[in-house]
């Protein structure tokens, strides 16, 4: 958002910014879900909500959760949120206490770790290596298991590597949290449908369904469905989890809004079509993407299997030096460097907790990606 921030203030100045900072689709939400917020609207459906969401949403809810994933949930089990970011808030809130640890693999979105050290907690990031795509290897789980440990956070496909973990990895984890049995696990599964090259992506409660009862699934229509400005998030989970959430989202934020919760049961109950031409877009971008990366000299790019990024490494580039005489000596740097000279917006690596790497989105149009790509090449080639 910071460099977002800083995009938008040098277009301000006249200069032709290209950001690749935000993870937002460019696709528009689906009209029956506008229109389904509409006629919501229009009938009056806009007076306080159930502070856990409307019986309509949850009850579609629940249908996506047994069509699409094999999970069974009944009403009380799931909770409607103010974008994901709010269930993760929810449940840390209602259960971590200073000194907790919260393991949360690296590279990971930014806010994991800080909404769990609001509540006292200790993040714990066992790091995830570019050489096996970013996934998590049980091993390194294994490794920073303590008997502190609260929650482990996975986030497959994953912001901002793309990394998605084999069905074998996950049985692993599931393995080693097995030796842990007060370990809660907070499966963000927001990316679910954005998978490329034949993968295919299953629910962790699903492929471990004894340790269902301390998995909280969640996940919104945000990015499958263009809706990140609706802001509805949902998780289900076990029933005492899921109510302490409510107790804490009753006293911070109340219900959701009723038209945004009638365009998001809307679009969980309608076709798919878009949802695979946003993968197929996705999925030839990033092809488009990595190997314009992979071609420039100091740069590495693992294919990401899911999600809409790119995870680029420049450790080869840092120590040099701009032309204006600044040296990289961060990842930091180097983004910062890119966005003034280059006016290519990015994200450095050490926001999610591994360096030297930039996120770069790739849902923004193609001859944007194009054009990007080739300001970071010239901007490379000026370093020495």
């Amino acid at each position: 958002m910071e460099m977002a921030r800083r995009a938008r203030a040098l277009r301000a100045e006249g200069h032709n910014v290209i950001s690749l900072a935000l993870g937002e689709p460019d696709f528009p939400t689906p009209p029956y879900a506008v229109e389904a917020a509409h006629q919501a609207a229009l009938a009056g459906d806009t007076k306080y909500p159930p502070v856990d969401g409307k019986p309509a949403l949850k009850a579609a809810i629940a249908r996506k959760f047994e069509r699409e994933n094999g999970l069974t949930y009944a009403p009380d089990e799931l909770i409607v949120c103010n974008g994901g970011k709010q269930v993760i808030f929810n449940a840390f809130m209602a259960t971590i206490d200073p000194g907790d640890e919260v393991v949360v693999p690296a590279p990971y979105w930014v806010s994991y770790p800080l909404i769990a050290r609001m509540f006292g907690g200790v993040a714990v990031h066992p790091e995830c290596d570019e050489a096996d795509g970013f996934s998590l290897r049980p091993e390194r789980l294994a490794a920073v298991m303590t008997p502190k440990t609260k929650w482990l956070v996975l986030n497959f496909p994953n912001n901002p590597s793309g990394a998605l973990c084999t069905e074998d990895d996950l049985r692993g984890i599931a393995a080693v949290l097995r030796d842990y049995p007060d370990v809660w696990i907070l499966s963000d599964e927001i990316y679910e449908h954005l998978v490329f090259d034949n993968h295919s992506f299953r629910s962790f409660a699903a492929i471990a369904p004894d340790l269902r009862d301390r998995v909280l699934t969640m996940n919104g229509v945000a990015k499958a469905y263009a809706m990140t400005g609706w802001r509805v998030g949902y998780a289900g989970g076990p029933r005492e989890l899921i109510a302490a959430m409510r107790v804490v989202q009753g006293n911070a934020t109340s219900g959701i809004c009723t038209v945004a919760q009638a365009a998001a049961a809307a679009a969980l109950d309608g076709p798919a079509d878009m949802i695979r031409e946003m993968v197929a877009t996705y999925a030839r971008r990033r092809l488009m993407v990595v190997e314009a990366l992979r071609a420039i000299p100091g740069f590495s790019c693992a294919m990401p299997s899911g999600a809409f990024y790119a995870y680029p490494g420049i450790a080869a580039c840092l120590g040099k030096t701009t032309p204006d005489g600044r040296v990289l000596r961060t990842d930091t740097d180097f983004a910062m460097a890119l966005l003034e000279q280059a006016y290519v917006a990015t994200v450095p690596g050490s926001a999610f907790g591994l360096s030297p790497y930039l996120r770069l989105s790739c849902a923004t149009a193609d001859a944007d990606l194009k054009e990007a790509c080739g300001r970071i090449a010239a901007f490379v080639a000026t370093l020495r």
